[in-house]
């Protein structure tokens, strides 16, 4: 135990420093150490005070994880938090790094928090679908107010030294040494005599629901709104309100059996797994951490349309200098036009001010002619989806690029092992796929091409942090790994719509499941046309055994192309973009179904949703079989960054995994006999069911 937290004196202030690496997770060696340390610094007659701090690079940053799926060992945190109440002398936490979850509870049970200005605190205990579990919900409310508990709590979001400071969470931010500052703290509050603040007093209650109705509906809005359909968020309200009435006693024994009971929900476990999905993500097997990223100094970006300009901007704002490149000098006017139409609108919504603004905007060259891209060590082409129009401008690059410079192509489907043999050095050559807006998303699917070196690789994925992005591997085919699974949901309901669904229904059926739009509303939102220039284009390829998106075309045949048609699956009055239902459309998908010789008919809810989802599930374990993805995780982080999948079901193959693969293979098999070619069943889904297995562990 004083392997993890050790005693010193300084002074007349013993001092308890937390040294678990890498974050000081509250483990069980924590938690013994802890309580022992506490206490003996309780009966030291050579000690006034008590300053706690982490070692490191951090205060406690919450509690050990791991921890979660095993029998949980005497003391828990709770008990530690608690035993602070009745330390006679007054006991300072010293923050710095991040203090979140049950390190800011820890916090809490002492008397007294100084901080590091660049300390940040939080509880975000609900992204993994549960709630601060070590009296958080009833302590923060009584130091920091209920609005600004419930902010955090329900939230989850962490905030800085200053903002905790104004919320009554922090009582002085410490400039320079940290663990000095807090010592001179504590010796002056033994000279001034002050007393404990003990943060579960008053011990009955902080007042009535109705006296917080406003500020509980608020929160419950907000959970509804940015959470859809999660449970964890509305249970952390229900414990902050039992806090309101309950004795604390009372309200923390009911907090222990609601934790439980979120902590052993499925929601959690999908959570927990999407958290840990996350961190693996950037794990290439067959590169090693040997392998160095190539340096990136300077980027270029070929286009300044919208997907130019989102990439430029995703640089710019990551602080790299960036000349962005196009055919006229008009079209760069232009992009720089809307390039700084962008920053105004982060500047309305607060999000940056006006010299930041020109800060970025410093960053960003405009240029006519590929010439200005020479000394780039990163170029990305943001060029028309045209597999020619690309292999010509990788020629070029290859003439005027210098060596080692990585070359990338944002296209979301193409053959870019055809792009790199464009160029006399295909192992410069790497896929970046962005997603609109390619500032604002979070996903970048960087693609390995075969003759890709490892070290372009790895660059690709360094890229990704650097640029505050979520980087997931994928290897070369048709769509990568976030398109192409994606595609057969939307397939399936095309297909629902010319069988007799709605397309209100189909949406539904699909928001019902937590994502924020259905697949034919997004349809609407990007523009039906984009979809159908690609089926043009592999025309060629498609197999006459195969059922093909009929509907879709004629759509698009028939001028609606979405939103910006003013008309698509739904339409749009007065150039808004409310979706709302079109007898157009259901009198075109009678007109294809004819043709086809399509029977409509009534179609249930349950229908829909096997059909979009197990399409996209059984896509996704060719995906995995192929080799086109390296783990079944890497498939669910991107539908969670990529397609808004609900974080609490933790991805289509975990939602697999959860509903049973042995029903879905079921499911597929039947519409493989029903629907044809399309439905042929994986074999790593034959293969899995049949051995009662998973796609994730």
């Amino acid at each position: 135990m004083s392997d993890v937290v050790g005693y010193e004196l300084e002074g007349r202030v013993a001092v308890l420093t937390i040294d678990n690496p890498p974050v000081n997770a509250l483990g069980i060696a924590v938690r013994e150490g802890l309580v022992t340390q506490i206490d003996r610094a309780g009966a030291d007659n050579s000690a006034d005070a008590i300053v706690i701090l982490g070692a490191g690079r951090t205060f406690p940053a919450g509690a050990d994880i791991r921890e979660f799926d095993q029998p949980t060992r005497e003391p828990h945190l709770i008990a530690v938090v608690d035993h602070l109440d009745t330390v006679k002398k007054p006991v300072v936490a010293a923050i710095h790094g991040t203090a979140l979850g049950g390190g800011l509870e820890l916090t809490l049970g002492c008397h007294f928090r100084v901080a590091a200005p660049g300390a940040r605190m939080g509880t975000p205990e609900v992204n993994l679908g549960i709630f601060p579990g070590a009296a958080g919900t009833q302590r923060l409310p009584r130091v920091a107010g209920l609005d600004h508990a419930l902010e955090l709590i329900v939230l989850g979001k962490p905030i800085g030294a200053a903002i905790a400071k104004d919320y009554g969470i922090v009582d002085a931010i410490i400039e320079g040494d940290l663990r000095a500052g807090a010592v001179a703290f504590a010796e002056k509050i033994v000279a001034d005599g002050a007393p404990r603040a003990i943060s579960s007093e008053p011990r009955n209650g902080v007042g009535s629901p109705e006296d917080h109705a406003e500020t509980i509906a608020k929160y419950r809005d907000l959970a509804n709104r940015r959470m859809r359909g999660q449970d964890s968020p509305h249970q952390a309200i229900d414990s902050v309100i039992d806090g309101l009435t309950m004795p604390y006693p009372d309200a923390v024994a009911a907090d222990r059996k609601r934790f439980e009971t979120c902590k052993n929900s499925g929601q959690s476990q999908a959570l927990r797994y999407a958290f840990f999905a996350e961190r693996e993500v950037s794990k290439i097997p067959d590169i090693g951490k040997d392998v160095v990223p190539r340096e990136i100094a300077s980027t270029g970006v070929i286009g300044a349309g919208t997907m130019g300009r989102g990439i430029v901007i995703s640089l710019a704002d990551s602080g790299f200098p960036v000349t962005v490149v196009e055919t006229s000098q008009e079209a760069v006017d232009n992009g720089m036009v809307e390039i700084a139409k962008t920053y105004d609108g982060m500047i309305k919504r607060g999000r940056i001010d006006e010299a930041e603004k020109d800060k970025r905007l410093v960053r960003i060259t405009g240029a006519v002619g590929f010439a200005a891209l020479g000394a780039a060590d990163l170029v990305i082409e943001a060029a028309f989806e045209d597999l020619d129009v690309k292999k010509q401008i990788f020629g070029e690059l290859d003439a005027i690029a210098k060596p080692g410079a990585i070359l990338a192509t944002n296209t979301s489907y193409m053959d870019i092992d055809a792009i790199a043999a464009a160029t006399s050095r295909p192992e410069d050559v790497i896929g970046l796929h962005y997603f609109v807006p390619a500032n604002a998303m979070r996903l970048l699917e960087v693609v390995r091409p075969e003759k890709s070196a490892p070290d372009a690789i790895a660059t690709g994925m360094t890229l990704a942090k650097k640029t505050s992005k979520i980087g997931v591997l994928a290897r070369v085919c048709h769509g990568f790994i976030a398109n192409r699974s994606r595609l057969p949901l939307v397939r399936e309901a095309t297909f629902l719509v010319e069988e007799g669904a709605s397309p209100a229904q189909v949406d539904a059926v699909l928001t019902g499941l937590g994502m924020p739009m259905g697949p034919l509303a997004v349809s609407d939102l990007s523009g039906l046309d984009v979809s159908w220039r690609m089926r043009q284009s592999l025309a060629d390829e498609h197999d006459p055994e195969e059922r093909y998106m009929h509907l879709a075309d004629r759509m698009c045949e028939r001028g609606r192309f979405g939103i910006k048609a003013g008309k698509g699956w739904y339409s749009y009055e007065d150039g808004g973009s409310r979706p709302m239902p079109d007898p157009e459309t259901e009198a075109i998908a009678m007109e294809v179904a004819r043709e086809h010789g399509t029977v409509r008919r009534e179609i249930s809810d349950e229908e829909i949703r096997e059909r979009c989802l197990y399409a996209a599930i059984n896509e996704g374990a060719k995906i995995l079989d192929e080799g086109i993805a390296a783990r079944a995780s890497d498939i669910d982080v991107m539908w969670l960054y990529g397609f808004g999948y609900p974080r609490w079901r933790g991805g289509i193959m975990f939602t697999a995994d959860e509903i049973g693969l042995d029903r879905i293979y079921g499911r597929v098999k039947e519409f493989h006999a029903e629907h044809g070619k399309l439905w042929a069943p994986s074999p790593l889904l034959a293969r899995l069911a049949e051995e009662g297995s998973r796609f994730t562990r």
